[in-house]
């Protein structure tokens, strides 16, 4: 009787603890995979406004931008002294033309009588010479007139005008479909203008990256508290069903997080594009090339939906190899653990927690994203790399954002902390063959 008190209070003991260590990685994964989506989200939306389409390479953008910059050098426009100089020569070089070619026309060979009178009349009266040297004060008096305030009214009032008309006349079909998505995504996210947006989802993106990663830690802090315990407790052989049960869950735990949130981003943008249009620079920034945002069950669900029955295939088989086999090992590791003594040769029971191992292929899925990752990032760095320019009328700066994200590590610390169970399970005596 005392024996059994002995055994029971420990293992109530244990229980409880590590049941409270297990809701706390739970609550930690819980939040990590919603965190995870709502960044996937939110940089969605974000990839959506600024998606190259309706930027770079939108005609109405790029009419917009120079029709500001013309509006803005008609309104600043204002003669300096060297400007209004320049500008009186050119006005006597157009008036002494004027000039010689009426003096041309009338002195050409007439045959009317009438001609005739008009060149004798204006050879005798008029002297070519004395006009010409009135140009100058000519030019100098358009010159002054032009610089008047009312002329220069005039003159910005036409060339709005023509501004204006080839405006109405330049466009493409993106403005309704960008305006329409804008004011959707801006209403969303309760802001009025691009400023406001930008600033609010990158600190909106900022404080979930923060979170995502704390409780990323937190969750797979507990993992190494359990693990902890094996070596505290490892002569304490009347609890170790107990902790490998418990044990099992938290992997669980770990599996689900791991394939459920975000393990790969690939995010490719030009930063800036700036271009030098009458001295000002016309300026895009943070123009989305392409941006993908995938867990590992995300994969599989982009797979299966596919046309192709070779990418349907290639989905089920990760959803086999990757997530229900390993699930099946952990059955089986559990009711080996459990009922050791009605199940320890059990054929099926043992291949599912003993030989199994063969086809889990959790192992080489965290090989083939850390090897998917680094192949997408060197083409997309090698690539964009071509596209930075530093001239003196362009210049642009793209920006490789792709990275890995907490649903990789956790997956990792499944796969280390399965494999690390595995090896307590072989030097479990009760289990041995």
């Amino acid at each position: 009787m005392k024996a059994t008190r002995k055994t029971v209070l420990p293992n109530i003991l244990l229980l409880a603890g590590l049941s409270l260590l297990l809701c706390g990685e739970a609550w930690f994964g819980y939040r990590v995979s919603t965190l995870s989506s709502q960044q996937q989200e939110i940089k969605t939306d974000y990839s959506v406004v600024n998606n190259i389409t309706f930027g770079i390479l939108s005609v109405d953008q790029w009419r917009e931008k120079m029709v500001a910059v013309v509006d803005g050098k008609v309104k600043e426009f204002d003669m300096t002294a060297g400007q209004k100089k320049e500008l009186q020569k050119k006005v006597e070089k157009q008036l002494n033309q004027l000039v010689d070619k009426a003096v041309a026309d009338v002195n050409k060979p007439q045959k009317s009588i009438g001609g005739k009178l008009k060149k004798l009349a204006f050879n005798a009266v008029v002297d070519p010479e004395e006009i010409k040297a009135e140009v100058p004060t000519f030019a100098a008096t358009i010159v002054t007139r032009i610089n008047k305030p009312a002329s220069k009214k005039r003159l910005k009032s036409i060339i709005n005008s023509k501004v204006d008309q080839l405006e109405n006349e330049t466009f493409d079909n993106t403005e309704p479909a960008s305006a329409r998505v804008t004011r959707h995504v801006y209403k969303k996210y309760k802001v009025s203008n691009t400023k406001d947006f930008e600033k609010k989802i990158n600190l909106q993106l900022t404080h979930i990256e923060t979170l995502m990663y704390n409780y990323t830690y937190a969750m797979i802090g507990c993992v190494l508290l359990a693990l902890g315990l094996w070596l505290l407790l490892k002569k304490q052989v009347r609890l170790h069903t107990t902790l490998y049960i418990l044990s099992l869950l938290f992997a669980f735990v770990l599996l689900l997080v791991g394939v459920t949130a975000t393990i790969i981003e690939v995010d490719a943008r030009i930063e800036s594009l700036n271009f030098t249009l009458l001295s000002e620079k016309l300026a895009f920034t943070n123009q989305v090339l392409f941006f993908q945002s995938k867990s590992i069950t995300g994969i599989i669900s982009s797979l299966v939906d596919q046309p192709k029955p070779d990418a349907v295939l290639v989905g089920i088989l990760i959803l086999l190899f990757v997530i229900i086999l390993p699930v099946l090992r952990m059955m089986g590791k559990g009711i080996l653990i459990w009922g050791r003594e009605k199940y320890a040769e059990n054929k099926l029971v043992r291949f599912l927690a003993l030989d199994l191992g063969k086809w889990d292929m959790a192992d080489v899925m965290v090989v083939g994203i850390a090897m998917t990752y680094i192949g997408l990032n060197g083409i997309l760095q090698s690539q964009l790399s071509s596209l930075n320019i530093q001239e003196e009328l362009l210049s642009t700066v793209t920006k490789n954002n792709t990275s890995l994200q907490p649903g990789y590590y956790i997956f990792v610390a499944y796969v280390v902390y399965v494999s690390i169970l595995s090896l307590i399970l072989k030097r479990l005596k009760p289990i041995e063959k």
